[in-house]
């Protein structure tokens, strides 16, 4: 063996053992905890906690159960844990096909929402203000949905199809009273109104000041990562709601700056919505 060979052999070993093991090692924690982190992603929004302490409290009562003696409960709970796995898997079925399509980006490592050199960025977020602002001053109820990371093809399939540009003439148009379009919610992504009368899940909250449209606004963002948008019909008052909290403006310049520092924050990061 000659003295490269052995200079090459004592690098990968030590008086413990072989480096490699200790390489090995820290990639294994390194994987258990991108999975941990990818968990907690997945669990993101206030529908996936609900289901998830609904499971606790399903583990819960048939521990318990067992240890009282509670024969023919135990036997109904011990038979529906069978179909929990397959359950979970179809509620969770978006989530875990947007998890899947992160792995495929390498840890889900995107471009950045607005990146703010392509020249876009003002562009949409000016027509969507210009928007509100119109729709504010006529006090016309308006529901705009900003797709992020977590898909909303149920919801645009919902919808009418347009995969058109953002504009502010455009959205006016489609929330006019007129329009058939304008009962329900329009959705952009990658700088596209991908959809319009779109239909949204329901908040179970109770508002002071709100009605159909911040409770559905709500709803996508209970249970989606999403940002909606929303000008009441009745006051003419422009809200902005994130995940499952609504937050009122006095003027769509203060909801625009919002807008922009959600997107553009650390946990925004590959997430698409305005910008592609």
């Amino acid at each position: 063996m000659g003295p490269r060979v052995e200079a090459i052999t004592r690098l990968f070993h030590t008086s413990e053992g072989p480096v490699w093991q200790t390489v090995v090692a820290i990639a294994d924690v390194l994987l258990v905890t991108y999975l941990i982190y990818r968990g907690l992603k997945l669990l993101h929004g206030v529908r996936a906690w609900r289901v998830a302490l609904g499971v606790g409290f399903f583990a819960l009562a048939l521990f318990l159960s067992d240890i009282l003696y509670l024969v023919t409960l135990h036997w109904i709970l011990e038979k529906a844990a069978v179909l929990m796995p397959l359950a979970l898997v179809i509620m969770f079925l978006p989530e875990l096909r947007q998890a899947i399509e992160d792995f495929g980006k390498i840890g889900g490592l995107g471009t950045k929402f607005f990146s703010g050199k392509t020249g876009v960025r003002n562009q949409t977020l000016d027509e969507v203000c210009v928007a509100l602002e119109a729709m504010s001053s006529e006090n016309t109820g308006a529901l705009i949905v900003v797709q992020r990371g977590r898909p909303l093809d149920e919801v645009i399939g919902s919808g009418v199809q347009l995969n058109a540009i953002v504009s502010a003439p455009l959205l006016c148009s489609i929330f006019h009273g007129g329009n058939p379009l304008h009962d329900g919610a329009v959705v952009i992504r990658n700088n596209r109104i991908v959809a319009a009368a779109c239909q949204l899940p329901m908040s179970g909250k109770r508002l002071r000041q709100g009605h159909m449209r911040h409770l559905a606004g709500l709803g996508i963002t209970e249970e989606t990562d999403s940002i909606a948008l929303v000008v009441s019909e009745e006051r003419g008052t422009v809200g902005m709601a994130v995940d499952g909290e609504l937050q009122m403006f006095r003027s769509v310049q203060e909801l625009g700056k919002a807008l922009e520092t959600e997107l553009e924050s650390p946990s925004s990061v590959s997430k698409r919505g305005l910008t592609a």
